[in-house]
């Protein structure tokens, strides 16, 4: 198999390729690529914060790559739809038999087997810290025969669900090292094959002739990591990208509107405030911030209308929640937040990142909207990969963050609990709260349907209630693809992008 070479984009690269229009700033691919045969190049977003391990944030890069692979996916629905696993059956309140598909292979030519599924799961389940999809779930997996049984400690109606999460994606056993490090290259089962990654540069990928399913169109993968939204929307523009990752708004205009696509994002812009230390400790300072933002404003000058005005953390991506917020239980908890304090020459740090270019300008219009009320305002404002250990340590007072609410398990439990129990494992807000612990504990303990719904938006109205965190606006993500590209995915879920189908015709 052809290793494609990698052109790293680095910072100096990166203003060289503006000043040309981006010219050749993306691998042209190999000699002969041509039609549905050719590579795709890729600009995404962020680049990898931990080495494309599995087991964070990275493993949706793989699995937008179609690299890595999960026992199951989800449907439109949110409903588990065969994968690795050919079928399940939940043999009794804690234990659900996954059958693994038969005749896949690794990248690495290794056998996929439920020996393998359940060693990948198990580094999972004990890896500290452990992914996100596993907050609070006790999870053990073990083969028996062509099978592999899944026990938890207490009743998880959802198992299916959380297998889906990239985060539990099943990688060749020459991925897991003695040190915990999970290297990914090589050791998928998807219909493309990481060969190499050049740091948080760029990426390469080529297809892989053995896939179980069918066989991919395209020839490759040539990503490249474009943390500058100009660059990004230049790189479309110009024809550098076939395919690019959140175009900011502020660059639509710019571009053919016959080559961008607004995606409904379950993705909601809110403020974290830090509820345990400084100033928004007081419940009453925090209600004056809240008070103080101006959603529609903010999406107007910001977002230039195309995004939606917040009227919870479920957005209309989510498309029960709103309905669910008419309910008198919903109102009356809304009804015991506290009032507005005074808060005249209150000193607060506002911190968010540069990677989602739209942010920076919401915390300049929150600054004038908290100092109109009366605070006093000092930003810090970073790339993400140098911002978020700080963000999650509680080092702001209150931070903005673009989050994806139903991101894992395509159920907002996981976002909730993650965000906003004692023991999250990204509680921004540093908040805990026995009965918002209690009633997420409940709401995942209920299975799919109506009851858990409304147990969700209870949750929803208790944290609200708090203060813990203002939701200001739903994201509407804009993905580039230039003429010529078919079956690029369009994913609310953000999981998949590129896939065995997509091509693209030069």
């Amino acid at each position: 198999m052809t290793h494609t070479s990698i052109r790293p984009l680095a910072a100096t690269a990166l203003a060289a390729c503006l000043a040309v229009a981006l010219t050749g700033c993306f691998s042209a691919g190999t000699p002969e690529a041509e039609g549905s045969d050719s590579r795709i190049s890729l600009a995404m977003l962020q680049p990898p914060r931990s080495g494309l391990s599995p087991l964070s944030d990275d493993a949706f890069k793989l699995s937008r790559w179609s690299t890595a692979e999960t026992l199951v996916t989800l449907d439109a629905l949110g409903d588990p739809q065969a994968a690795l696993a050919t079928e399940w059956t939940q043999l009794d309140d804690l234990t659900w038999q996954f059958d693994v598909r038969p005749d896949v292979t690794f990248h690495d030519g290794t056998a996929l087997t439920a020996e393998q599924v359940a060693a990948a799961l198990t580094a999972a389940a004990t890896a500290s810290p452990k992914p996100r999809i596993l907050d609070g779930v006790e999870l053990t997996a073990t083969a028996d025969n062509d099978s592999v049984l899944i026990g938890t400690d207490t009743p998880d109606p959802l198992i299916a669900q959380r297998l889906s999460s990239p985060q539990l994606a099943i990688l060749a056993a020459s991925a897991y090292g003695s040190d915990g490090i999970v290297d990914p290259i090589g050791s998928g089962t998807g219909p493309f094959e990481l060969v190499a990654v050049n740091g948080t540069s760029s990426a390469t990928l080529d297809r892989y002739d053995d896939y179980w399913g069918d066989v991919a169109v395209s020839s490759g993968i040539d990503v490249e990591f474009v943390p500058d939204g100009t660059a990004r929307a230049a790189a479309l523009r110009t024809g550098t990208a076939d395919i690019v990752e959140a175009i900011p708004v502020g660059q639509a205009a710019q571009i053919d509107e016959d080559l961008i696509y607004e995606v409904p994002m379950p993705r909601t812009n809110t403020l974290y405030l830090n509820t345990e230390t400084g100033p928004f400790s007081d419940p009453a300072v925090r209600a004056a911030a809240r008070d103080a933002i101006d959603r529609a404003t903010i999406v107007e000058l910001v977002y230039e209308s195309r995004a939606d005005e917040a009227a919870g953390l479920l957005g209309p991506a989510i498309d029960w929640a709103a309905d669910l917020r008419d309910d008198d239980a919903y109102t009356d908890t809304l009804n015991t937040r506290s009032d507005a304090g005074p808060v005249h020459g209150v000193p607060i740090t506002l911190g968010t990142f540069t990677d989602r270019a739209e942010l920076p300008e919401v915390a300049v219009l929150l600054e004038q909207q908290l100092e109109a009320a009366g605070f006093i305002v000092q930003q810090d404002v970073r790339e993400y990969q140098y911002i978020e250990a700080d963000a999650v340590n509680g080092v702001f007072d209150a931070f903005i963050l673009s989050r994806a609410t139903v991101l894992d398990s395509g159920d907002p439990v996981a976002y909730l609990y993650s965000d906003f129990t004692c023991e999250g494992s990204f509680n921004l807000s540093q908040f805990c709260d026995p009965a918002v612990d209690a009633a997420l504990i409940a709401a995942g303990e209920l299975p799919a349907g109506a009851d858990r719904r409304q147990a969700i938006i209870q949750a929803e109205a208790l944290i609200l209630a708090a203060d813990a965190a203002i939701p200001m606006l739903h994201e509407r993500v804009i993905q580039g693809e230039a003429a010529g590209v078919t079956n690029a995915v369009r994913d609310p879920r953000e999981r998949a992008l590129i896939t065995n189908q997509t091509s693209v015709d030069r």
